[in-house]
Formats: structure tokens, C-alpha cells, sequence
């Protein structure tokens, strides 16, 4: 302690004419991000995070090779366990597959993202079911970390690009403490509101979506089978009450039976069912999203799970995939 009245006048003095800077806030281009399943989706989103100067510190998938080589591509870590990960990231991504793979993720025994994970953020962008989200966010509080839903609504080529739309659930100040870094992998991007919310969204997005592509597969296969030209029979469609987003981008590879994969049957399959799990929920009947869904489960059960959603032409155009039928 300073009782002598001089050197307190100097001590105050210089704190006046030396003032301390205020504490640094660290950007989220300073934090280190680590990747958890790097498959067709989540690998592209490291690439395009990594090349906006994101620090990506490590990678960790199920699939080690792919892993590896993608590490080695943007000079980084690949993490040998789920704790690792958690342990060399501020941030976490997950792009898992369904319910059980995250529920291994965070949840197995001996190895799993919330050991050692207080103050770490985790933004999971698997299509999910809402419950899941709020299970994740409980626990993550219950040990002081954070969690965010970051429901995509694209595919390989915007992940690749930073132009995803996403859905955000969770709180609204954890999104706003990550808008910026959001924002690099997005075109769009919206907050719709607490856990599980933004799953549900996304649900009822695919839903949608998924219905879509099977009728529009439906009106194709009729179309050919009464031999109509159905290069006309899409110009049509595009100008009437038939046009649809899913015309613009898969009725070409209906057509030409392209069916390299963007959103595959086996996920279209899986997202049907989430959808139709929250309309039981609610007592709301979904008979159209029911009949979608046996189709995709069709594909799946012929092997045709990896084909992109627009494979469902297979059973549509009378001479295709007749062992599916």
C-alpha cells in the first residue's frame, strides 16, 4: 500500500496520462474452429471458412481417410478423438448424418465433444430432429458451453461457395456473438428463434421440397410415357401454376438422368420422416408427405439411397428402374 501522499500523486498521475487500453475481444477470424464430419457438405464449408482467412484449426470424421485428406489440403490438424477436437477449437462445426450420429458425438462413452467443453461454442448443421437441438443445448449449458442450430437450405456448390441459406435456432445473443463468421458461410440468413425452432423449419422446408420433386418426377413420367415432348412439356410448366424451384434444378437431370448427388434419396428420406414425426406431433395429417416418403424409402431399399433426390425419376418413367417398382 502507498501511505506516502507523493508517490500516490505519481501513481495517479501516471495511470491518468497512461490509461489501460480496454480488453481485447477477440474476433472470430482469431478463434480456432474445429470441424466435426467432413463429408460432401461440411468439408466445402472448411474450405470456403479457410480460404476467408478463419483460422480452421482441426478436422475429425468417422471417415479418418477423408479426413486426413482434407487436413492436408488446408493445413490442418486431424484430430484423432471427438475431445480433441474440443480442445484445440473456440468453435465447433458439426455436419453429421442424423439423431444417432449426434447423439454419439456428444454423448458416447470415453470420447465425445462435451468433455472439457466449457465456454465453447458448437453450431450443428445436420438436418436433425428439433428435439435433438434442444437436448444438445441443455447439456451444453449445464457445463458452460454454448450451442446454435444451423439448419442448411442448399447444397454442395453454396457450402463450397459461402452462399448457404441458413436458418439459425438457439439464443439470440450466442448468434449475435457469431453473425460475422455466419454471414461468410451465407447468402441468406435468418434468426428464427430458440432451440429446435429453426429444425422444424427446415423439416417443413424439405417437406416441401421433397413433395415437389416427386410430383414433378410423376408429371414427367406421364408426360413420356403419352409422348409428348418434354422439353415443351417444361417450358409450360414454368410459365403455369406447375412451376416450382425443383423444375429449375432437377428437371434437366430427370430428363437426362443425371443423378449425381447434391441432396441425396437416403437424406430426402430421412428428412421426410422428421417432418412427418413433428406434424404427429401436432395432430396435423400429412398424407402427401406420407406417400413422398414411401417412394424415397423405395430408392433406398433398390440401393439407389445415393442417388441425388432427383433419382425418384427412376420410378416415375415407365422402362426405369423397374426392380424398384
Amino acid at each position: 500500500m502507498l501511505d506516502n501522499l507523493p508517490e500516490k500523486t505519481l501513481l495517479l498521475n501516471f495511470l491518468f496520462n497512461n490509461p489501460q487500453p480496454p480488453p481485447h475481444n477477440m474476433s472470430n477470424k482469431e478463434k480456432k474452429i474445429g470441424f466435426v464430419g467432413v463429408g460432401r457438405m461440411g468439408a466445402n464449408m472448411a474450405r470456403n471458412l479457410n480460404e476467408k482467412g478463419y483460422q480452421v484449426s482441426c478436422v475429425n470424421d468417422v471417415a479418418s481417410e477423408v479426413a486426413a485428406s482434407l487436413a492436408e489440403e488446408i493445413g490442418c490438424s486431424n484430430a484423432s478423438s471427438l475431445a480433441e477436437v474440443t480442445a484445440c477449437s473456440d468453435i465447433i462445426i458439426t455436419v453429421v448424418t442424423n439423431d444417432a450420429a449426434m447423439e454419439s458425438i456428444f454423448f458416447g462413452d470415453g470420447d465425445n465433444l462435451l468433455q472439457g467443453a466449457e465456454g465453447k461454442l458448437f453450431i450443428n448443421c445436420a438436418t436433425l430432429s428439433p428435439s435433438m437441438h434442444v437436448k444438445l443445448e441443455g447439456a451444453a449449458n449445464a457445463i458452460g458451453a454454448k450451442t446454435l442450430e444451423g439448419c442448411m437450405a442448399s447444397s454442395i456448390t453454396q457450402a463450397r461457395e459461402g452462399t448457404l441459406y441458413l436458418m439459425i435456432g438457439g439464443e439470440e445473443a450466442t448468434f449475435e456473438s457469431v453473425k460475422d463468421l455466419l454471414d461468410d458461410l451465407s447468402v441468406n440468413l435468418r434468426f428464427v428463434g430458440s432451440a429446435g425452432k429453426a429444425a422444424q423449419v427446415k423439416a417443413l422446408v424439405n417437406m416441401v421440397m421433397n413433395i415437389n420433386t416427386a410430383a414433378l418426377a410423376e408429371g414427367l413420367g406421364i408426360g413420356d410415357a403419352l409422348g409428348l415432348d418434354l422439353e415443351m412439356l417444361c417450358e409450360i410448366f414454368s410459365q403455369t401454376g406447375a412451376n416450382s424451384r425443383v423444375l429449375e434444378t432437377d428437371a434437366e437431370d430427370m430428363l437426362i438422368r443425371d443423378h449425381e448427388c447434391y441432396f441425396s434419396s437416403e437424406h430426402a428420406a430421412k428428412d421426410s420422416g422428421i417432418a412427418i414425426a413433428v406434424a404427429e406431433e401436432v395432430g396435423v395429417k400429412v398424407p402427401l408427405a406420407e406417400a413422398t416418403l414411401g417412394q424415397y424409402e423405395k430408392m433406398v431399399a433398390a440401393g439407389l439411397g445415393e442417388l441425388d433426390k432427383s433419382g425418384i425419376a427412376e420410378l416415375t418413367f415407365k422402362g426405369r428402374g423397374t426392380e424398384a417398382n
